[in-house]
């Protein structure tokens, strides 16, 4: 294999430059990922990177100048490769990793359909939401659901750090394999030393239809906070506070007064409330309430 002494002789002759000696040590490491067919894997990857524009086809791939092999090599590095992913997950999380402005690891969960129209007979297919092909009414689409996790960064990019992925099956509780995924990731970064004691704790954000509350209660045990958005027509439910006798008897109350989302004539006065202005959206104001908790909408843990 050309690509390890290659490799290795930039990294010395550009010591300087740390950028280029992260991204040797990268491809050193990545080169050991793979256990079988590493060699085709190796430059197959390499030109799905560099190729110009997106990639529509394997065989496009093989007239790079990245690709060094022919037709047959490619596919038989597809059909009869492997890659351990749990090296390249030990690999992705020990290396040097964006961060927001104040110095701390946000995360970002989501899932990202693999849309398979054309291929009915796939395994565990499933039907994925998605909006804006051709008309804008959303559809459900043969695919597979992945679950993405990535490290963000403050500013306006487009580029992001993913750490890790996982394909949702037909049987999985997506609340539940996004608990297992977040703790496997925010385990790897402790052991790379990427959150060490006395940091702040790393930030997860995630969109709607992820229970959050639930999320919260499960990863307790870790140094993170969960930032989730919520439906609009949401009702929180302030604590009932402290058990008061009533003259008639009968059950405490469970719940205490009602904010709803779409009502403010519902909100109380907030425990903390700021403003700021953004360069681009004007002035932006936060309001914050604690010891609330969501109404149930449908069963669940």
């Amino acid at each position: 294999m050309k690509e390890r002494p290659l490799v290795k002789s930039l990294a010395a002759e550009q010591s300087a430059d740390a950028a280029l000696g992260v991204l040797s040590h990268f491809r050193v490491q990545f080169y050991d990922c793979p256990y079988t067919r590493a060699d085709a894997l190796f430059e197959l990857t390499e030109a799905v990177l560099c190729s110009d524009g997106p990639v529509t086809s394997l065989v496009e791939l093989t007239l790079t100048a990245e690709h060094r092999r022919g037709h047959g090599a490619m596919y038989d590095a597809v059909n009869h490769g492997w890659l351990e992913p749990r090296r390249l997950r030990r690999l992705l999380a020990s290396t040097p990793l964006p961060r927001a402005a104040d110095g701390r690891i946000v995360l970002a969960v989501d899932v990202s359909n693999w849309l398979r129209p054309d291929a009915p007979t796939s395994p565990e297919l499933l039907f994925c939401h998605v909006y804006g092909r051709g008309r804008s009414a959303d559809q459900f689409i043969p695919g597979w659901p992945y679950s993405f996790v990535a490290a963000l960064e403050t500013g306006r990019t487009s580029w992001t750090a993913l750490l890790d992925a996982i394909r949702l099956g037909p049987a999985d509780d997506a609340t539940a394999v996004t608990a297992t995924q977040l703790r496997e990731v925010v385990t790897r970064l402790v052991h790379a030393g990427q959150w060490r004691p006395g940091d702040a704790d790393i930030l997860v954000v995630m969109d709607t239809g992820y229970d959050v509350t639930r999320l919260a209660h499960v990863l307790a045990d870790l140094p993170v906070e969960l930032v989730g958005r919520l439906r609009s027509d949401r009702v929180m439910l302030r604590d009932a506070g402290p058990r008061r006798s009533t003259p008639r008897g009968g059950q405490p109350r469970k719940h205490g007064g009602v904010l709803t989302f779409s009502k403010p004539a519902s909100w109380h006065t907030p425990d903390q409330a700021t403003t700021c202005d953004t360069t681009r959206y004007g002035t932006a104001e936060a309001l914050a309430w604690d010891r609330m908790h969501p109404r149930l909408q449908a069963r669940g843990p």
